[in-house]
């Protein structure tokens, strides 16, 4: 099982803080993480700057990046308008979301979810334009803050409807955290099975402590790619509950893609501390006791002093 990591701090990751995060500090981060080799990163969203201040500056920090660095980066969408707003900046690769759930929908985006679902096709036709990538993401895939559990029929349903068809990848979004792994494998493995053409990512959170095994039920499913945010940053403002994304750091670890050596590990930790202790945040990375233990310096992935 191969399993690429997607980093979301510099998205969903900086939803829930209080401190911002210089514009500057943003760009050096994603060049960073894309030193280190992590395959993909969301650097920010289209979201109404008023609602989600802390990524205003989005499209600042697009300008400050390379047609290169932009290849391996995402950008969250939830109208064509923001596909061809991004579009203009330099983007090519977007992440359209809406939620399963009518009621979370309306709370995040404003609208119910037929409406963004018949938006797709001139979102795809917006990303296609600019020669891009543009993913169907699925939030409150598993559970809604509002209506509890989501049918399994919903998402087959958004799954299923021509709207949607010709995303790159499929995005099921565990937005509460509040899944387990044999949910995971089930919804997971019903958007491999609906939709062979695309690839899949599975958008975890740590909220009840399965989101390390909820990654590896996706990968098992047939996910490609997990999302993950330093320390555990993260969560919707729009969603009660809501919690943490699985740390970017516990992915590392147990997943062990091929880019993540001790020395390659050990910078992640510390780039988690860092960017935690600067937004005054706590790090909530599981890997924190065993990589900072002073007790355990014969295993290479303790962090040495």
């Amino acid at each position: 099982m191969t399993v690429q990591i997607r980093d979301v701090t510099l998205r969903d990751g900086l939803q829930l803080t209080g401190k911002p995060l210089p514009t500057q500090r943003k760009v050096q981060l994603v060049r960073e993480l894309l030193a280190l080799g992590v395959e993909h990163i969301e650097i920010g969203s289209m979201a109404r700057p008023d609602l989600v201040p802390a990524v205003a500056d989005t499209l600042d920090v697009v300008a400050a990046l390379t047609p290169a660095e932009l290849e391996r980066c995402w950008v969250w969408v939830a109208t064509p308008r923001h596909v061809e707003r991004a579009a203009a900046a330099g983007v090519t690769r977007f992440q359209y979301c809406f939620s399963a759930s009518d009621s979370h929908n309306l709370a995040n985006i404003g609208r119910d979810t037929e409406t963004s679902i018949a938006a797709m096709p001139d979102a795809l036709a917006a990303a296609r334009a600019v020669d891009g990538e543009l993913q169907l993401c699925i939030a409150t895939s598993f559970t809604c803050p509002f209506e509890g559990e989501v049918p399994l029929a919903r998402l087959e349903g958004i799954l299923g409807d021509e709207r949607t068809a010709g995303a790159s990848d499929v995005v099921i979004c565990d937005t509460l955290g509040q899944a387990h792994p044999a949910s995971v494998r089930e919804r997971v493995g019903l958007a491999a099975a609906r939709r062979p053409e695309a690839g899949l990512v599975f958008h975890g959170h740590d909220t009840w402590g399965a989101g390390v095994a909820n990654a590896l039920a996706a990968g098992q499913a047939g996910a490609g790619v997990v999302d993950g945010a330093l320390g555990g940053l993260g969560g919707c403002p729009f969603a009660p509950g809501a919690s943490g994304n699985t740390a970017t750091e516990d992915l590392a670890f147990t997943l062990r893609p091929s880019w993540a050596s001790p020395d390659a590990f050990a910078s992640l930790v510390r780039l988690g501390q860092e960017i935690t202790g600067s937004l005054d945040e706590p790090d909530r990375a599981r890997v924190l006791g065993g990589a900072l233990s002073e007790k355990a310096r014969a295993f290479p992935w303790t962090l040495q002093a």
